[in-house]
C-alpha cells in the first residue's frame, strides 16, 4: 500500500533517512502497519453510535468490529464489518445499530489476520427521564505550546458521559510559529504548514499519537465540530485570513482537503449540522459557524486606519458611521437562512416536547465583550508598543459601543438577536457552550433586555490567553475591569488553560471551569475548579 504523504517528506526521509524526520512519532506514522491510532467513537444516539480505528494494511482490509456490554466480550451486542482504504488513509468508521438506550458498551475493530485494536468504551443516550448527564467540554489544543493535561484529567473520571470539541482540535501553522519557541518534546509534523490534502492527514496523524488524546477518544463518545484552525486562521466561506491564494492555491481546494482529512480523523458523520436527544433532559445542538456560510469577518481596525489622519475626532465619526452600518446590518450571519431556520425550528420543537435544556454546542464566544475604558493604560510605559497601538483602537471602538472580536458573535449582532429572540419566543432553557477564545467566560444571555440563556466559554486545553500578550497585567485586575465593562460578564479567566465540565440535572445545569496546574509538565496535579450553576426557567447565573 502507498501512503498519502506528503511528497516533501517522502523526499526528506529518502535523502536523509527516517531519522531526519523531526520526532520518531513520524517514522511511527510512515512505516507503521495495523492498528495505528487507537479507536474513537461519536455521535451517539439512544440505539446508535458511530465507531473509528486506523488500520494500514497492503490495501484495501475488511474489519469486523464487535460490541459488547462487558469488556471481555463474552456476549458480543453488535457490530459489523468495515473496510480500511488507502483512499480514506487507512480510517474506517461504522455506525453500530440495535444497541439499548443508556448503556456502556466496549467495543474493538478485528483485522483478517486476528489482530485486534484497543478496546475503546462509549455508551448510547439514554431516553424518557434522566436525572443526571455529565459533559466535558474542550477547544483549543495546540500540541508545541505544551501539554494536553485537560484531556487527561477528564479521562480519569466516572462522572462524565458524553465529550464534546468545539474546534481547533489542532492547528495548521508550520512549526515554529505560534508559538515561535516550540516546547521540547511536543514536536509536530508536517514541519511546514498544513496546506494539502496530505498535510492536513499528517497533522491529524501526528496529534493522534499524544496519549491524553488518544486516550480521552478511547474512554469517551465525542460530538465534534470543527472551528478556523482545521483549516486556517479566521476562516469564513470564501477564504481566511491565513490563506494567499497566489502561494498557496484556490481556497475551495485547501478547504476541500482540510474537510476531508478531518471527516476521515474523527468520529463525525458526514452532516455540516445536527442535533442529539438526551432523554427528556436536553437537546444538544450541533451547529456549524465557521465554514459553510459564514460571511467575512469585519475589521474595525482598517477603519480607525483609514481615518487615523483626521485626529480622534474623524476615528470616532468613522467608528459611529461603522457601527451604524456595516456592524449592525441584518444579513450578516455565521451560519446562514437555512441553518437558522433548522436551528429555530430545532429549539421550539424542543421546548414545546416538554425537554427540559437546550443545549447549543458551537465554537465562538456568544455573549458581548467590549473593552473596558482603561484598556489602553494595561501596558506599562516601555511595553510592546505594537500591543498598545491595538489596545488603543479596541478602546477606541468600546466608547462608541463596538466589541473587540469581530470573529465571535459580536461581530455578527443581528445574527445573535435572531437566535436569542427565538429562544426566548420559544421558552427554551439555553445553555450556550463555546471555545475559540482561548480565555474563560461565564456571560448571561439576553435580548430586549430579558433573560435568553446563560454561556460558558471554555478556556483552552494549551493555547495561550491574554497572559501571553498583557504578562505585566495581574489576571484578577484583567478580569474585574472586564467585569466592570461588560454587565453580562458574570465570570472571567483570562490566564489558565483547561477545560470545562457540565453536569446536568432537571432542576439545574453545574458548569465547572477545571485549570491545569500547568502545562509545561505532563501531570494533572494541582487541578483547580470554578464553577456557576443555572437554575431551570430562571435563564441567569445563580447568585453566590
Amino acid at each position: 500500500m502507498t501512503l498519502q504523504l506528503d511528497r516533501r517528506l517522502l523526499l526528506k526521509a529518502g535523502a536523509f533517512g527516517l531519522a531526519a524526520l523531526s520526532t520518531p512519532g513520524v517514522a511511527q506514522i510512515l512505516t507503521a502497519r495495523g492498528f495505528t491510532h487507537g479507536v474513537a467513537s461519536g455521535e451517539p444516539a439512544a440505539n446508535s453510535v458511530l465507531l473509528w480505528t486506523r488500520y494500514v494494511g497492503s490495501g484495501d482490509t475488511k474489519l469486523r468490529c464487535e460490541v459488547s456490554a462487558d469488556e471481555s466480550f463474552r456476549k458480543v451486542a453488535g457490530g459489523g464489518e468495515v473496510i480500511a482504504s488507502p483512499a480514506h488513509d487507512s480510517c474506517a468508521k461504522l455506525v453500530v445499530s440495535g444497541l439499548t438506550p443508556g448503556q456502556w458498551y466496549f467495543y474493538r475493530f478485528i483485522a483478517p489476520d486476528g489482530t485486534k485494536s484497543d478496546v475503546g468504551r462509549t455508551r448510547t443516550l439514554p431516553e424518557g427521564e434522566v436525572d443526571r448527564f455529565g459533559i466535558g467540554l474542550f477547544s483549543c489544543s495546540n500540541m508545541p505550546f505544551g501539554w494536553f493535561n485537560a484531556y487527561a484529567h477528564a479521562a480519569a473520571r466516572d462522572d462524565l458521559d458524553l465529550i464534546v470539541h468545539v474546534g481547533d482540535y489542532f492547528y495548521e501553522y508550520e512549526y515554529g510559529h505560534y508559538p515561535d519557541n516550540p516546547m521540547a518534546g511536543r514536536p509536530i509534523e508536517p514541519q511546514n504548514e498544513t496546506v494539502s490534502l496530505a498535510d492536513y492527514r499528517l497533522r491529524f496523524a501526528s496529534y493522534r499519537l499524544d496519549p491524553d488524546l488518544r486516550s480521552i477518544h478511547q474512554r469517551f463518545p465525542m460530538i465534534a465540530q470543527w472551528d478556523d484552525h482545521e483549516f486556517a486562521n479566521d476562516t469564513w466561506k470564501g477564504g481566511a485570513e491565513n490563506h494567499q491564494p497566489d502561494k498557496e492555491g484556490e481556497w475551495s481546494v485547501r478547504r476541500a482537503a482540510a474537510e476531508k482529512a478531518y471527516r476521515e480523523w474523527m468520529p463525525v458523520s458526514d452532516a455540516l449540522y445536527d442535533s442529539f436527544q438526551i432523554g427528556s433532559l436536553a437537546t444538544l445542538f450541533r451547529p456549524e459557524t465557521r465554514v459553510s456560510e459564514r460571511m467575512e469577518q469585519l475589521d474595525f481596525g482598517a477603519v480607525i486606519a483609514g481615518a487615523a489622519k483626521g485626529g480622534q475626532a474623524e476615528i470616532a465619526k468613522a467608528l459611529v458611521e461603522f457601527r451604524d452600518g456595516p456592524w449592525m446590518s441584518s444579513d450578516r450571519t455565521l451560519m446562514g437562512a437555512k441553518q437558522e431556520a433548522w436551528l429555530t425550528k430545532g429549539l421550539a420543537d424542543s421546548a414545546k416536547s416538554g425537554t427540559r435544556w437546550q443545549v447549543l454546542a458551537q465554537q465562538v464566544v456568544m455573549g458581548s465583550l467590549k473593552a473596558p475604558p482603561q484598556m489602553a493604560d494595561l501596558v506599562p510605559a516601555g511595553g510592546d508598543p505594537k500591543v498598545r497601538q491595538a489596545l488603543m483602537a479596541i478602546a477606541a471602538a468600546s466608547q462608541v459601543g463596538l466589541p473587540f472580536n469581530m470573529d465571535s458573535w459580536d461581530g455578527y449582532p443581528a445574527a445573535r438577536e435572531r437566535l436569542l429572540r427565538a429562544a426566548r419566543h420559544a421558552d427554551c432553557n439555553l445553555v450556550v457552550l463555546a471555545g475559540d477564545s482561548h480565555n474563560a467566560w461565564g456571560s448571561e444571555l439576553s435580548v430586549d433586555g430579558t433573560p435568553a440563556g446563560v454561556e460558558y466559554a471554555g478556556h483552552s486545553v494549551t493555547s495561550p490567553g491574554y497572559e501571553e500578550y498583557l504578562p505585566s497585567v495581574p489576571p484578577a485586575d484583567l478580569a474585574k475591569a472586564l467585569r466592570g465593562a461588560n454587565p453580562g460578564l458574570a465570570y472571567a479567566d483570562t490566564s489558565r488553560r483547561g477545560y470545562v465540565s457540565l453536569q446536568l440535572t432537571p432542576e439545574q445545569v453545574r458548569g465547572e471551569w477545571h485549570f491545569m496546574g500547568t502545562i509545561a509538565q505532563r501531570t494533572t496535579s494541582g487541578t483547580t475548579s470554578e464553577g456557576l450553576s443555572v437554575k431551570w426557567n430562571e435563564r441567569r447565573f445563580a447568585k453566590a
